[in-house]
């Protein structure tokens, strides 16, 4: 309880400037709350041509919706009348009054539409780019009135509605079963729904019309008739929204801690507990002779920050437990990927908008603001993202388990606790007032301060590295007996660090070969680690916290990736000393700006850097051959791969597999079979990154990139379905089968740890990368490609994976397809 208090209390101070933040140019689809300040009336300049295009789409989209709309409170109004004619009988199912509670003003609400829809209809069905229409929404948004009676009166209508089912079966059977003509275009007649689910339909609608308002502004010329009459008809709603607008569940957090030292201070971190079932963020202070677990205590204003201690053990008492000795955890949920991307695309996008301010001068106060709300979300991504879990145990009974986001992490706890261990410890118990001291101190003794998130740096440090970083993998020596040995390769995004690559397993020896090549993605890295790892064979070793088997890890380090050294065309070779063992690499850099260039192949015979359509016309199929047999050797023996299409193949075995493909070997179906399955999965995702133009093509990138931003569901539905089929039939058949693939891979993720959104952040940008014109037409550093156009291919794809299977006969019907979720 205390927790949730200071959890609040955090939040209020967080939240107390809050209003709504809404960047015109990446609102990636998320609905904004409406609010009266509204900051949707910004004047967007639009080019005539493509903004009446989508204006056009999304007009569309929006009619479709309303045909449903009408269908549904006509499905509401079709016992009315049969109703009433009873209510006079002597057998009445419901009294007039309870009636004309129930339907109170849906058959005004009824006319109101069929109107609206009536005369939009042929506006759009005759589209001409000077058509007006900006007056039917003015009119439309003019008679909100009638929804506020409706909302004033919806509470009591669904709890007379509620109380007339359970005393009357006829009236009963009626509402659960209203039966909803379907549009039509549909292949079905009717759908049935409760009489509940539609009686909130009408309050839906309300936000609905203002997020395509908000689209339709966005597409309309400033100069255009329409635009003042849609800016006011946008206002009015937000007005009428925000006045009648529930209250907002209270976003829930918890408030951060910091560090401290006594004795001596060895060692201290924002670490993740699982308490109680939940995530709660401590302070853990390792001392010399105690580890003391932390929170920062809630004080009143102008007094002294405090930390308030949890527990503590002495280090002569704390164990760790083997993994199979360990009782199984609490269950952990991991937080949902979309989620988490979702928090750093906010981070991001506040970090933009505070540059943003600092450059235009703008005024401390908003900084300040916008500088809470991006802490706010640093603190939800900190909190929400780890995994790995790592359980510590005193002798005398309680075990504690806290997740951290990495294994060098977890290694770097141990080694710090047993180096302090090889003393001459003895046990102790501290009294209250020894307690008290010792978590006084903290404060001023602590080393970490801040969120480790990278969006936290002073904004005169590097802003990290975006591109790729080549990495060869030598040979390590130092190892004292032999044994089966490999290396993984982590690099940092967002202040975590991410597994990237793995070298084989070398087998029994104290000098290990690996001589392997790795491209790795870096999104605004700063550091590379390398960890050396023993592989374990020993079945019964399993981690019961993440039911996996534990390999010993025998060294760890990390290198700073400094722009200077790295950003050069040569290699740069470099030792990294761990525990005794030195591991020799070297990496090279090549920018974004330079990974954006796609060079057509020399040769047409081949299949790399060649158009898709040569490709397929050549080899009289629908999809090429190369994308066909990468995929079927992944579902073959790569679906359940940890990491599988995220963990970068060696890039030798990469090459060899191009160089067969483009020679269209006979020999290529062994090598498949052969191969390490990372390469297969990295030589179909180098085969999309090095076509001559994106999948998605260059032409379209644009009008992806708007109807992603798309707030209306409907409108969103009716342009990226257009878009597709728009795409050339070789592009639009790839890339469906390339969907079905991915989205077979993620059902396998219990096992592979490939969510859709994982898959949609390998391949996004690659079938989506904007042209190189396009790119240096709008992008201004590295750090806004990530921020605006990165996340912004990812939701596009992640909008086709998410959505149910699309076929390709069906979308060349021509039809206009429209979502029925309304």
């Amino acid at each position: 309880m205390e927790e949730e208090e200071e959890a609040i209390g955090f939040l209020d101070k967080v939240l107390e400037d809050e209003d709504v933040f809404v960047l015109e140019e990446c609102d990636l689809g998320t609905p904004t709350s409406p609010d009266s300040g509204s900051p949707f009336l910004v004047a967007v300049k639009v080019e005539a041509g493509k903004g009446l295009e989508m204006r056009k789409l999304v007009l569309s989209g929006f009619l479709a919706s309303e045909e449903i709309y009408i269908n549904q409170l006509e499905a509401l109004l079709l016992p009315m009348k049969p109703l009433k004619a009873t209510a006079t009988t002597s057998q009445p199912v419901l009294t007039i009054q309870q009636i004309e509670t129930i339907f109170y003003k849906i058959q005004d609400i009824y006319e109101i539409h069929k109107e609206f829809y009536d005369s939009l209809c042929p506006k759009v069905q005759q589209w001409d780019s000077q058509v007006t229409l900006g007056h039917l929404f003015q009119k439309l948004a003019s008679q909100l009135g009638v929804y506020k009676a409706f909302v004033d009166n919806y509470k009591v209508a669904l709890e007379t509605a509620e109380k007339c089912s359970q005393s009357n079966s006829q009236f009963q059977k009626i509402s659960e079963e209203l039966k909803v003509k379907a549009p039509k275009d549909s292949k079905e007649s009717h759908t049935s729904v409760t009489m509940e689910a539609l009686l909130y339909k009408p309050i839906d609608r309300v936000t609905r019309s203002t997020l395509v308002l908000h689209d339709l502004l966005k597409h309309t010329p400033v100069d255009h008739p329409d635009y003042p009459l849609l800016q006011d008809a946008l206002r009015i709603s937000q007005n009428f929204l925000s006045s009648i607008n529930e209250d907002i569940d209270p976003r829930r957090t918890a408030v951060t801690t910091p560090k401290g030292e006594t004795r001596q201070l060895v060692k201290d971190g924002f670490l993740v507990e699982m308490a109680e079932s939940s995530r709660k963020l401590r302070h853990v202070f390792l001392f010399t002779d105690v580890l003391l677990c932390a929170k920062l205590k809630k004080t009143s204003v102008g007094k002294h920050q405090q930390y308030d201690c949890k527990w503590y053990i002495p280090l002569a008492d704390l164990v760790f437990p083997s993994p199979e000795e360990s009782e199984p955890s609490p269950q952990v949920h991991p937080f949902p990927d979309h989620e988490l991307e979702d928090m750093k695309m906010k981070i991001s996008a506040l970090k933009s908008e505070i540059q943003k301010e600092r450059a235009s001068k703008g005024q401390s106060r908003a900084i300040e603001r916008l500088k809470k709300k991006m802490f706010e979300n640093e603190f939800l991504l900190l909190l929400n993202s780890p995994t790995i879990p790592f359980r510590i145990h005193n002798r005398n009974g309680k075990s504690y388990l806290f997740l951290l986001s990495s294994d060098y992490e977890r290694s770097e706890w141990r080694e710090a606790i047993q180096k302090l261990q090889k003393k001459d410890l003895q046990a102790f118990v501290l009294s209250s007032v020894e307690l008290q001291v010792l978590t006084g101190s903290c404060f001023k003794l602590r080393t970490v301060h801040n969120i480790p998130v990278t969006s936290n740096k002073d904004d005169d440090e590097a802003p990290g590295l975006y591109g790729f970083l080549h990495v060869i993998v030598h040979s390590a020596k130092g190892f004292k007996q032999s044994a089966n040995l490999y290396c993984t390769l982590e690099v940092d995004s967002f202040g975590y660090f991410v597994s990237k690559a793995k070298t084989r397993v070398f087998r029994d020896t104290t000098e290990p070969q690996w001589n392997e090549e790795f491209e790795i993605e870096l999104e605004g890295s700063q550091s590379l680690r390398i960890l050396c790892y023993e592989k374990c064979y020993d079945k019964t070793k399993v981690n019961k916290d993440n039911n996996e088997i534990v390999d010993k890890i025998m060294g760890k380090g990390q290198i700073q990736l400094d722009p200077q050294t790295v950003q050069t065309k040569n290699w740069h070779m470099d030792v990294i000393e761990m525990n005794g063992i030195k591991v020799e690499f070297s990496m090279k850099f090549t920018s974004r700006d330079m990974s954006l260039k796609r060079t057509p192949s020399k040769k047409q015979t081949g299949v790399f850097g060649v158009k898709i359509s040569v490709v397929t016309k050549r080899e009289r199929s629908k999809v090429p051959y190369i994308v066909r047999q990468c995929v079927e050797e992944v579902e073959k023996r790569g679906i359940e791969e940890i990491g599988i299409y995220r963990i970068s193949g060696v890039a030798t075995d990469i090459q060899a597999l191009k160089a067969v493909f483009d020679a269209n070997n006979k020999d290529v179906l062994v090598m498949l079979s052969d191969m390490d399955i990372n390469a297969i999965a990295g030589t179909l995702k180098l085969y999309f990154r090095e076509l001559p133009e994106p999948l998605l093509t260059d032409r379209l990138y644009p009008a992806f990139m708007e109807g992603i931003a798309l707030s209306d569901p409907a409108a969103k539905e009716n342009c990226m379905m257009h878009l597709l089929r728009t795409l050339p039939d070789p592009n639009l058949i790839t890339f469906l089968f390339l969907l079905e693939h991915l989205k077979r891979v993620a059902e396998k993720e219990p096992i592979n740890k490939m969510s859709l959104h994982n898959l949609a952040t390998v391949f996004g940008p690659t079938l989506l990368r904007p042209s190189e014109v396009e790119s240096k037409g709008h992008l201004t550093s590295a750090s806004d490609i990530w921020s605006h156009d990165v996340m912004a291919q990812v939701q596009v794809l992640l909008y086709y994976l998410q959505h149910p299977p699309i076929s390709f006969a069906e979308l060349k019907r021509n039809t206009l397809y429209f979502s029925t979720d309304v």
